[in-house]
Protein backbone atom coordinates (compact mmCIF):
# COMPACT_ATOMS: atom_id res chain seq x y z
CA UNK A 1 0.00 0.00 0.00
CA UNK A 2 1.85 3.40 -0.90
CA UNK A 3 2.21 5.47 2.32
CA UNK A 4 -0.49 8.34 2.67
CA UNK A 5 0.18 11.69 1.24
CA UNK A 6 -1.61 13.50 4.89
CA UNK A 7 -3.06 12.06 8.36
CA UNK A 8 -5.59 14.42 9.50
CA UNK A 9 -4.28 15.16 13.07
CA UNK A 10 -7.31 13.95 14.95
CA UNK A 11 -6.67 10.22 13.77
CA UNK A 12 -2.84 10.58 15.44
CA UNK A 13 -4.70 12.25 18.66
CA UNK A 14 -7.25 9.55 18.81
CA UNK A 15 -4.29 6.53 18.44
CA UNK A 16 -2.31 8.33 21.10
CA UNK A 17 -4.39 8.87 23.22
CA UNK A 18 -5.78 5.22 23.00
CA UNK A 19 -2.59 3.87 23.34
CA UNK A 20 -1.82 5.84 26.66
CA UNK A 21 -4.63 4.61 28.42
CA UNK A 22 -5.09 0.88 26.87
CA UNK A 23 -8.74 1.39 27.12
CA UNK A 24 -10.88 2.77 24.65
CA UNK A 25 -13.97 3.87 27.30
CA UNK A 26 -11.33 6.25 29.23
CA UNK A 27 -9.83 7.67 26.23
CA UNK A 28 -13.08 8.18 24.82
CA UNK A 29 -13.79 9.99 27.84
CA UNK A 30 -10.68 12.08 27.63
CA UNK A 31 -11.46 13.06 24.22
CA UNK A 32 -15.16 13.70 24.48
CA UNK A 33 -16.32 11.95 22.17
CA UNK A 34 -18.44 8.86 22.11
CA UNK A 35 -16.43 5.21 22.04
CA UNK A 36 -17.46 4.21 18.75
CA UNK A 37 -16.59 7.28 16.86
CA UNK A 38 -13.09 6.73 18.61
CA UNK A 39 -12.88 3.31 17.58
CA UNK A 40 -13.66 4.19 14.15
CA UNK A 41 -10.82 7.20 13.29
CA UNK A 42 -8.28 4.32 14.55
CA UNK A 43 -9.70 2.20 12.38
CA UNK A 44 -9.44 4.69 9.86
CA UNK A 45 -6.16 5.25 10.65
CA UNK A 46 -5.14 1.97 10.55
CA UNK A 47 -6.24 1.75 6.88
CA UNK A 48 -4.86 4.54 5.60
CA UNK A 49 -1.10 3.16 7.25
CA UNK A 50 -2.20 0.37 6.18
CA UNK A 51 -1.11 -1.19 9.79
CA UNK A 52 -2.85 -2.58 12.31
CA UNK A 53 -1.63 -0.50 15.89
CA UNK A 54 -3.34 -2.49 18.28
CA UNK A 55 -4.33 -5.87 19.82
CA UNK A 56 -7.88 -5.63 21.21
CA UNK A 57 -9.01 -8.37 22.96
CA UNK A 58 -12.16 -8.51 25.80
CA UNK A 59 -9.45 -8.01 28.77
CA UNK A 60 -7.28 -5.74 27.43
CA UNK A 61 -5.76 -3.25 24.31
CA UNK A 62 -1.97 -3.88 23.44
CA UNK A 63 0.40 -1.75 21.41
CA UNK A 64 1.53 -3.68 18.34
CA UNK A 65 5.15 -3.17 17.11
CA UNK A 66 3.88 -0.98 14.60
CA UNK A 67 1.95 1.32 17.34
CA UNK A 68 4.85 1.42 19.15
CA UNK A 69 7.03 2.42 16.09
CA UNK A 70 4.16 5.13 15.36
CA UNK A 71 3.62 6.59 18.84
CA UNK A 72 6.74 8.91 19.27
CA UNK A 73 6.15 10.09 15.73
CA UNK A 74 2.73 11.19 16.47
CA UNK A 75 3.46 12.41 19.64
CA UNK A 76 5.36 15.26 18.07
CA UNK A 77 3.12 15.96 15.22
CA UNK A 78 0.83 16.95 18.45
CA UNK A 79 3.20 18.57 20.28
CA UNK A 80 3.59 21.18 17.21
CA UNK A 81 0.18 21.20 16.33
CA UNK A 82 -0.66 22.48 20.17
CA UNK A 83 2.70 24.87 20.11
CA UNK A 84 0.96 26.04 16.55
CA UNK A 85 -2.44 26.45 18.33
CA UNK A 86 -1.04 28.15 21.55
CA UNK A 87 0.35 30.89 18.73
CA UNK A 88 -2.11 31.97 16.33
CA UNK A 89 -5.44 29.85 18.17
CA UNK A 90 -5.88 31.79 20.71
CA UNK A 91 -5.86 35.37 18.93
CA UNK A 92 -8.49 34.45 16.69
CA UNK A 93 -12.23 34.08 17.61
CA UNK A 94 -13.85 31.25 16.83
CA UNK A 95 -17.47 32.52 15.00
CA UNK A 96 -20.22 30.45 15.62
CA UNK A 97 -23.36 30.70 13.33
CA UNK A 98 -26.31 30.02 16.49
CA UNK A 99 -28.75 30.37 13.12
CA UNK A 100 -31.20 33.02 14.38
CA UNK A 101 -31.65 35.00 17.66
CA UNK A 102 -33.99 33.41 20.31
CA UNK A 103 -33.41 29.60 19.21
CA UNK A 104 -32.50 27.87 22.24
CA UNK A 105 -30.13 24.58 20.91
CA UNK A 106 -27.14 26.55 19.76
CA UNK A 107 -26.92 29.50 22.44
CA UNK A 108 -27.20 26.69 25.02
CA UNK A 109 -23.86 24.46 23.59
CA UNK A 110 -21.70 28.26 22.73
CA UNK A 111 -22.92 29.42 26.98
CA UNK A 112 -21.37 26.51 28.30
CA UNK A 113 -18.58 26.11 25.68
CA UNK A 114 -17.42 29.69 27.32
CA UNK A 115 -17.81 28.23 30.27
CA UNK A 116 -15.23 25.43 29.40
CA UNK A 117 -12.98 27.59 27.79
CA UNK A 118 -13.05 31.48 29.77
CA UNK A 119 -9.72 32.11 28.05
CA UNK A 120 -10.99 31.54 24.46
CA UNK A 121 -13.37 34.24 22.54
CA UNK A 122 -16.57 32.18 20.85
CA UNK A 123 -18.53 35.14 18.98
CA UNK A 124 -21.91 34.31 18.27
CA UNK A 125 -23.04 34.96 14.16
CA UNK A 126 -26.44 34.52 12.74
CA UNK A 127 -26.69 33.05 9.50
CA UNK A 128 -30.46 31.84 9.70
CA UNK A 129 -30.12 28.17 8.15
CA UNK A 130 -27.47 25.68 8.04
CA UNK A 131 -26.65 25.62 3.30
CA UNK A 132 -26.41 29.58 4.28
CA UNK A 133 -23.88 28.80 6.19
CA UNK A 134 -21.94 25.86 5.10
CA UNK A 135 -20.62 28.06 2.20
CA UNK A 136 -19.33 30.93 4.36
CA UNK A 137 -17.58 27.35 7.05
CA UNK A 138 -16.02 25.61 3.83
CA UNK A 139 -14.43 29.73 2.90
CA UNK A 140 -13.23 29.74 6.39
CA UNK A 141 -15.47 33.19 7.32
CA UNK A 142 -17.18 30.66 9.58
CA UNK A 143 -16.23 28.25 12.14
CA UNK A 144 -18.58 26.52 13.49
CA UNK A 145 -22.97 26.26 12.92
CA UNK A 146 -25.59 23.97 13.92
CA UNK A 147 -28.11 22.43 11.66
CA UNK A 148 -29.55 19.73 9.56
CA UNK A 149 -26.10 17.83 8.54
CA UNK A 150 -28.24 15.22 6.41
CA UNK A 151 -30.42 18.03 4.41
CA UNK A 152 -27.26 19.42 2.83
CA UNK A 153 -26.15 18.33 -0.40
CA UNK A 154 -23.34 15.74 -0.29
CA UNK A 155 -20.78 18.58 -1.90
CA UNK A 156 -21.02 20.10 0.76
CA UNK A 157 -20.91 17.34 3.42
CA UNK A 158 -18.12 15.97 2.21
CA UNK A 159 -15.94 19.31 3.11
CA UNK A 160 -17.56 19.22 6.58
CA UNK A 161 -17.52 17.38 9.60
CA UNK A 162 -20.58 16.91 11.93
CA UNK A 163 -21.29 15.77 15.85
CA UNK A 164 -24.96 15.11 16.90
CA UNK A 165 -26.90 17.67 19.79
CA UNK A 166 -30.39 17.26 19.40
CA UNK A 167 -32.97 15.69 18.56
CA UNK A 168 -35.36 19.00 19.23
CA UNK A 169 -39.43 18.06 18.98
CA UNK A 170 -40.94 19.98 16.14
CA UNK A 171 -44.19 22.43 17.10
CA UNK A 172 -46.05 25.10 14.70
CA UNK A 173 -46.64 28.36 15.16
CA UNK A 174 -50.70 29.15 14.89
CA UNK A 175 -52.54 32.80 14.65
CA UNK A 176 -54.59 32.39 18.35
CA UNK A 177 -57.62 32.93 16.77
CA UNK A 178 -57.03 29.77 14.68
CA UNK A 179 -59.19 26.87 15.30
CA UNK A 180 -56.33 24.76 16.44
CA UNK A 181 -54.72 27.29 18.72
CA UNK A 182 -56.93 26.17 21.38
CA UNK A 183 -55.14 22.38 21.68
CA UNK A 184 -52.28 21.98 23.95
CA UNK A 185 -50.85 19.51 21.33
CA UNK A 186 -51.45 19.79 17.79
CA UNK A 187 -51.82 16.24 16.38
CA UNK A 188 -50.32 15.75 12.56
CA UNK A 189 -53.75 14.72 11.40
CA UNK A 190 -55.49 18.07 12.74
CA UNK A 191 -53.28 19.85 10.01
CA UNK A 192 -54.92 18.13 6.48
CA UNK A 193 -55.90 20.72 4.49
CA UNK A 194 -53.53 23.36 5.61
CA UNK A 195 -50.79 24.70 4.13
CA UNK A 196 -48.32 25.42 6.37
CA UNK A 197 -44.84 27.96 5.62
CA UNK A 198 -41.33 26.06 5.87
CA UNK A 199 -39.43 28.46 4.48
CA UNK A 200 -39.98 27.58 0.92
CA UNK A 201 -38.01 29.63 -1.41
CA UNK A 202 -35.41 30.81 0.90
CA UNK A 203 -31.92 29.47 -0.52
CA UNK A 204 -30.61 29.14 3.09
CA UNK A 205 -33.05 27.49 4.13
CA UNK A 206 -33.61 24.71 1.98
CA UNK A 207 -32.83 21.45 4.51
CA UNK A 208 -35.55 23.03 6.31
CA UNK A 209 -38.33 23.21 3.96
CA UNK A 210 -37.16 19.46 2.86
CA UNK A 211 -37.67 18.48 5.95
CA UNK A 212 -41.22 19.68 6.21
CA UNK A 213 -41.73 17.61 2.97
CA UNK A 214 -40.90 14.56 4.22
CA UNK A 215 -43.21 15.16 7.28
CA UNK A 216 -46.34 16.15 5.39
CA UNK A 217 -46.01 13.51 2.68
CA UNK A 218 -49.03 11.59 2.55
CA UNK A 219 -50.30 13.71 5.52
CA UNK A 220 -52.67 15.94 3.32
CA UNK A 221 -50.45 18.86 4.65
CA UNK A 222 -49.48 21.34 1.93
CA UNK A 223 -45.83 23.62 2.00
CA UNK A 224 -46.91 26.92 1.90
CA UNK A 225 -45.55 28.46 -1.43
CA UNK A 226 -42.50 30.89 -1.30
CA UNK A 227 -43.14 34.30 0.55
CA UNK A 228 -40.68 37.51 -0.19
CA UNK A 229 -37.44 36.74 1.55
CA UNK A 230 -37.77 38.18 5.38
CA UNK A 231 -35.10 39.64 6.96
CA UNK A 232 -35.00 40.19 10.81
CA UNK A 233 -38.04 39.65 13.25
CA UNK A 234 -39.81 42.27 12.61
CA UNK A 235 -40.24 41.73 8.87
CA UNK A 236 -40.66 38.39 9.25
CA UNK A 237 -43.48 38.57 11.44
CA UNK A 238 -45.26 41.18 9.36
CA UNK A 239 -45.33 38.94 6.60
CA UNK A 240 -46.44 35.97 8.58
CA UNK A 241 -49.17 38.09 10.10
CA UNK A 242 -50.24 39.05 6.75
CA UNK A 243 -50.58 35.30 5.19
CA UNK A 244 -52.14 34.12 8.51
CA UNK A 245 -50.22 30.53 7.77
CA UNK A 246 -49.02 28.29 10.03
CA UNK A 247 -45.61 28.35 10.40
CA UNK A 248 -43.96 24.96 10.97
CA UNK A 249 -41.15 25.61 14.14
CA UNK A 250 -39.24 23.87 16.96
CA UNK A 251 -40.36 23.60 20.67
CA UNK A 252 -38.18 26.29 21.73
CA UNK A 253 -39.10 28.82 19.18
CA UNK A 254 -39.32 32.58 20.18
CA UNK A 255 -42.41 33.79 20.63
CA UNK A 256 -44.18 36.37 17.87
CA UNK A 257 -47.17 38.55 18.67
CA UNK A 258 -50.78 37.50 18.18
CA UNK A 259 -49.62 33.86 17.86
CA UNK A 260 -49.65 30.78 20.04
CA UNK A 261 -46.88 27.79 19.74
CA UNK A 262 -48.11 24.41 19.50
CA UNK A 263 -46.21 21.05 19.97
CA UNK A 264 -46.81 18.47 17.17
CA UNK A 265 -47.77 15.03 18.34
CA UNK A 266 -49.19 11.67 16.76
CA UNK A 267 -46.53 11.08 16.22
CA UNK A 268 -44.04 13.66 17.60
CA UNK A 269 -41.57 14.99 14.67
CA UNK A 270 -38.36 15.27 15.28
CA UNK A 271 -35.60 18.10 14.51
CA UNK A 272 -31.95 16.48 13.79
CA UNK A 273 -29.63 19.12 14.93
CA UNK A 274 -26.25 18.42 14.64
CA UNK A 275 -22.70 20.68 15.45
CA UNK A 276 -21.18 21.12 12.04
CA UNK A 277 -17.41 22.68 11.31
CA UNK A 278 -15.30 22.55 8.74
CA UNK A 279 -12.71 19.23 7.88
CA UNK A 280 -9.69 19.75 9.62
CA UNK A 281 -10.04 22.60 11.73
CA UNK A 282 -8.19 22.82 14.39
CA UNK A 283 -8.68 25.40 16.90
CA UNK A 284 -9.05 24.92 20.78
CA UNK A 285 -11.91 26.46 20.96
CA UNK A 286 -13.91 24.05 19.02
CA UNK A 287 -13.10 21.56 21.61
CA UNK A 288 -14.49 23.21 23.87
CA UNK A 289 -17.73 23.81 21.69
CA UNK A 290 -17.72 19.75 21.30
CA UNK A 291 -17.35 19.43 24.94
CA UNK A 292 -19.60 21.87 25.37
CA UNK A 293 -22.35 20.18 22.89
CA UNK A 294 -22.07 16.83 24.74
CA UNK A 295 -22.05 17.95 28.15
CA UNK A 296 -25.53 19.67 27.62
CA UNK A 297 -26.95 17.16 25.51
CA UNK A 298 -26.45 14.35 28.04
CA UNK A 299 -27.60 16.49 30.80
CA UNK A 300 -30.89 17.33 28.90
CA UNK A 301 -31.27 13.81 27.38
CA UNK A 302 -31.81 15.71 23.67
CA UNK A 303 -29.95 12.94 22.37
CA UNK A 304 -32.77 10.42 23.84
CA UNK A 305 -35.52 9.75 20.81
CA UNK A 306 -39.39 9.75 22.22
CA UNK A 307 -41.07 6.34 21.75
CA UNK A 308 -43.32 6.84 18.31
CA UNK A 309 -41.14 9.75 17.73
CA UNK A 310 -40.81 10.75 13.42
CA UNK A 311 -37.41 11.38 12.01
CA UNK A 312 -36.44 10.59 7.86
CA UNK A 313 -34.47 7.66 7.88
CA UNK A 314 -31.57 9.43 5.88
CA UNK A 315 -31.20 11.82 9.37
CA UNK A 316 -31.29 8.56 11.77
CA UNK A 317 -28.11 6.72 9.47
CA UNK A 318 -26.81 10.41 9.66
CA UNK A 319 -27.34 10.84 13.31
CA UNK A 320 -26.28 7.90 13.89
CA UNK A 321 -22.70 7.83 12.74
Amino acid sequence: MPAPSHLDPRLLRAFATVAEELHFTRAAARLYVAQQALSRDVRRLERELGAELFVRTTRQVVLTADGERLLPYARRVLEAQDDLLAAFGQARPLLVDLNSPGLVTGRRVLHRARELAPEQELMARYESGLTGAAGELLAGRLDASFGRFAGLPPALRAGLEHQPVRYEPMAVVLPEDHPLASLEAVPLAALAGESVYAGAGNPRTPEWTDLARLLFEGRGIAVAPALPLAVGDEEFERIMAKTRHPVLAVVDFPAMPDTVLRPLVDPVPLSPVSLVWRRGLAHPALDALRRAAIEVAAGEGWLERPVGGWIPAIDADVMAL
